[in-house]
């Protein structure tokens, strides 16, 4: 579904992202990890529009996406969450869900005064849809709830029912679990495993959990100084000798200076 193809982006001398190549395939929840610092979320930024790439390609089902903008790949079904969750903090769950659905008739002022039946038509659709969201992630208790008085975990979980409100093909998730309990966490687990399995949904997420990681992901990219370091299985990219160097802060610039040259 989605593949990278040598991407690079500085910011004046900082080469953030080195040359990353991979890809995403349709179904897969691939797990990306690295140590702080590896260029992760800058290569997230980049596939979702908010940078554009110094050089190198971004491809979605065949087509060159690369750096268009954010709502333009919305509008291909290509969504990211924040590892800090953007809530609406003054309006309720129920009313964050639907407003996210673009193009909607009272959107405009003429359609709000002149459309008044089809607005309503929407919002009774869109309400709906949202109400089936609310029971798929087992959230009633907060759906008149503030989202600025939910709790980290809580304001995650509304992250991921937003993209829910649209035909999402591939949602890039930004570190779910930071901040969130393992309790709350082991249900945003289960909701992801749910919309991947019933649902078809593609998922790509930058996680720090290990265990996390390893419960959800097949395949596990590891990222360092900016390129793709290793691939596998998360046993396999857990056990592979660059990336536990990568993790203790040696690093494959190090390891090669203290090699020598060759």
């Amino acid at each position: 579904m989605i593949v990278v193809d040598d991407i690079h982006k500085y910011f004046g001398g900082i080469h953030a992202v080195d040359g990353a190549s991979f890809t995403i395939d349709s179904g897969s929840i691939t797990g990306l990890i690295g140590p702080n610092g590896a260029g992760k979320t800058t290569l997230f930024n980049v596939i979702a529009g908010m940078y554009k790439p110094t050089s190198g390609k971004v491809f979605l089902d065949g087509e060159n996406i690369t750096g268009l903008p954010p709502h333009e790949l919305f509008a291909k079904g290509l969504l990211r969450t924040f590892q800090i969750a953007h809530e609406f903090s003054t309006l309720s769950v129920r009313e964050n869900l639907m407003m996210v659905p673009g193009n909607q008739t009272g959107e405009s002022l003429i359609g709000a005064w002149f459309n008044t039946a089809k607005v309503r038509a929407e919002d009774a659709k869109i309400r709906e849809k949202a109400e089936e969201v609310i029971d798929f992630l087992q959230i009633p208790q907060v759906a008149d709830e503030l989202a600025g008085n939910l709790s980290g975990g809580q304001k995650k979980l509304l992250e991921l029912g937003r993209t829910m409100m649209v035909d999402a093909k591939i949602v890039f998730l930004d570190e779910v679990g930071a901040g969130v309990n393992r309790t709350l966490l082991n249900t945003i687990g289960d909701a992801i495993i749910r919309l991947n399995q019933e649902r078809g949904y593609t998922f790509c997420m930058i996680e720090h959990d290990m265990e996390f990681i390893s419960r959800l992901c097949d395949p596990v990219i590891c990222m360092a100084e900016g390129a793709v370091l290793a691939q596998g299985t998360a046993e396999e990219v857990k056990s592979n000798e660059e990336v536990i160097e990568a993790y203790l802060g040696t690093g494959r610039k190090n390891k090669t200076a203290k090699a020598g040259p060759s």
